[in-house]
């Protein structure tokens, strides 16, 4: 296994196919799901078929800024992901605007662990990466994420309305921005 990034308790390493079952049972869980799909599970195929080969693509085009298996560093076990990659594909280097998400089981919440990755791609992607601005988004009901969004020096943006083909609950609320430029963060 190739570390991409290390904090305390947790290792982030690219994901390779043989992370399918991990994928497909994280994305399962109806309460993961909750804010995305309305707690549909992304069927398997999909996530052999899609989401892996575009994981996979983003390392080729972007090397570190793509999506990253976070993993406990002790034991090993699958927590989730992180993703921290490029918003604008006409960006030549991905870096002057990187969206942060995450997206953990439901065994990992409560124990500081979206935080803690959050912030360590936040200090690398300023320090290391050359990014000038993390942004990031969620359901403006989704109250877990937002706080760690705040916690990791991400600031309110805006609410904002999508027109999503099926509505699920809380979407009537909106979607938040949080976002964090290079300068603030080094103030």
């Amino acid at each position: 296994m190739t570390v991409y990034l290390a904090t305390e308790r947790l290792v982030l390493r690219r994901f390779t196919s043989a992370d399918a079952d991990r994928l497909v049972e994280l994305d399962g869980d109806p309460e993961v799901m909750r804010y995305l799909t309305g707690g549909r599970a992304t069927p398997r195929e999909v996530v052999e078929d899609t989401v892996l080969p575009l994981y996979l693509a983003h390392y080729e085009r972007y090397g570190d800024l793509s999506w990253w298996a976070a993993e406990e560093r002790d034991g090993g076990a699958f927590l989730g992901w992180f993703e921290f990659r490029p918003t604008d594909p006409q960006d030549p280097t991905g870096r002057s605007e990187v969206e942060l998400g995450y997206r953990l089981r439901r065994p990992a919440w409560g124990h500081g662990y979206a935080t803690e990755g959050a912030r360590a791609l936040v200090r690398h992607g300023f320090t290391e990466l050359g990014v000038r601005r993390v942004v990031a988004y969620t359901m403006a009901v989704n109250s877990g994420s937002r706080r760690v969004m705040e916690k990791s020096g991400l600031r309110y943006v805006r609410t904002f309305h999508e027109d999503y083909p099926e509505r699920i609950p809380g979407s009537e609320h909106g979607e938040v921005e949080y976002a964090l430029e290079a300068a603030d963060w080094k103030a």
